[in-house]
């Protein structure tokens, strides 16, 4: 049994961008976020030219589900892995899925060979590399910071990604105008190596915080699943979140960027993908606002209602968008829902990984990661198949209204509630 529900409110640390003072997580931060811009490169690439080459609303809901499937599945299996094995030598095995994705795709696009069947292989093995980092990467940062700077280095490690959503477009827009799409993706894959060197000289396995070694058990399996979902049952927020997360992710998650060329098309689109990059970069130039303003006003502080307020306010943003007529209404909303995207996803994270008892963090991260990032399999039916047959318009707002109604439905509940005190569990 878990113990007893810690404290709704996480109690941040005073400084802003606590967590930039530690000198090993700026390096870690930096390095990790280049690893997810060559991620974002990849994406912007790929899906750009399986959108030129076939034209298939339901192919790019194919692409999202079969890059998220291996989160849905595997998840929570990972996160127990990273409780159990060393940290470092997890996200290596990942960075080679990786680079061994873009090498693929490369080769694809440079030999004219590509076909649907290579898509769906090469997206399940970076939803794989994907899935085997995540939480061990989460795990990894209860080393390098204090606890007090950990509600910052959470939020930091999500603003990342935010902020190689932002970077990949014009870098990976650059690398396809000089040197095409094929030799854009050869190269990405140096962009991986960085992150993985540094692994190799840094202490860090992700368990220092016990003291010792990552500790010997027993082989982690699939049906642990519900096993961890028994040992937080007893915290409502921790399930909140988890359902917050997973309802989000279910009916939109970032279904709407593999459409993005389509939305784009629309609106008016070149045949250079400028504009489709411009809307990448919107939400992505949003959510970093939303960083900077969440690391410098220390007033706003991750607690359950906050959170399901800001997935409301992004499922209203989001399901606004594919109704605007023009760039500047479409940029203006994407821009909001970065902001509240990465307000509400940071603060769910926050609350679940701090909240959770040591021992199995990193189980009850991949349980949440299965909500917040497996469940994205789901809109891409959400959005993606059911855009074919009603449009993509249609399928994102009716989807976005069901993230409202969810919010709403959990705001209630909680607001018969009293939130508890402020500490967090976890020491160093």
């Amino acid at each position: 049994m878990s113990p007893p529900p810690g404290p709704a409110v996480v109690a941040p640390s005073p400084a802003r961008f606590a967590a930039l003072h530690e000198r090993d997580y700026r390096r870690y931060f930096a390095l990790s976020l280049l690893s997810m811009t060559a991620d974002n490169i990849e994406h912007v690439i790929s899906y750009w030219v399986i959108f030129q080459k076939f034209h298939s609303p339901t192919l790019g809901g194919f692409a999202v589900i079969s890059h998220w499937l291996p989160f849905l599945l595997f998840s929570v299996y990972t996160g127990a892995l990273a409780d159990r094995y060393d940290c470092r030598k997890l996200i290596q095995v990942g960075q080679a899925l990786f680079m061994l994705a873009s090498l693929t795709w490369g080769v694809l696009f440079l030999t004219d060979s590509l076909r649907i069947w290579h898509a769906a292989v090469i997206l399940l093995v970076h939803g794989a590399a994907g899935v085997i980092i995540s939480p061990a990467v989460q795990l990894i940062i209860h080393d390098v910071v204090r606890p007090g700077e950990l509600p910052s280095a959470i939020r930091l490690n999500a603003s990342a990604r935010y902020l190689a959503i932002l970077l990949g477009p014009a870098i990976g827009g650059g690398l396809m105008l000089l040197l095409g799409p094929a030799w854009g993706l050869l190269t990405n894959v140096l962009l991986y190596l960085p992150f993985t060197i540094f692994l190799m000289q840094v202490p860090y396995t992700g368990h220092a915080r016990h003291g010792a070694a990552p500790r010997p058990a027993r082989r982690p399996r699939l049906a642990d699943s519900w096993r961890v979902l028994g040992e937080v049952r007893a915290d409502r927020r921790i399930v909140t979140m988890i359902v917050l997360g997973g309802a989000t992710s279910f009916f939109v998650g970032n279904a709407f960027q593999a459409q993005m060329p389509a939305y784009a098309h629309d609106l008016g689109a070149d045949d250079a993908g400028a504009w489709y990059s411009l809307l990448l970069t919107a939400n992505a130039a949003g959510a970093i606002a939303g960083t900077l303003l969440l690391e410098t006003v220390t007033a706003i502080r991750p607690t359950t209602r906050t959170a399901i307020v800001f997935a409301g306010l992004w499922g209203l943003t989001i399901g606004l968008f594919p109704a605007a007529t023009s760039y500047g209404v479409a940029v203006t909303l994407l821009v909001l829902a970065g902001a509240f995207n990465i307000a509400f996803t940071s603060m769910a994270q926050t609350l679940v990984q701090v909240l959770a008892p040591p021992r199995v963090r990193g189980a009850v991260v991949g349980l949440f990661n299965t909500a917040i990032l497996g469940l994205r399999a789901g809109s891409g039916v959400t959005v993606g198949v059911l855009g074919a047959l009603i449009d993509v318009h249609w399928s994102l707002a009716l989807s976005a209204a069901a993230v409202v109604l969810v919010a709403a439905g959990l705001l209630v509940r909680e607001s018969r509630t009293l939130e508890p005190g402020v500490a967090p569990q976890s020491q160093r």
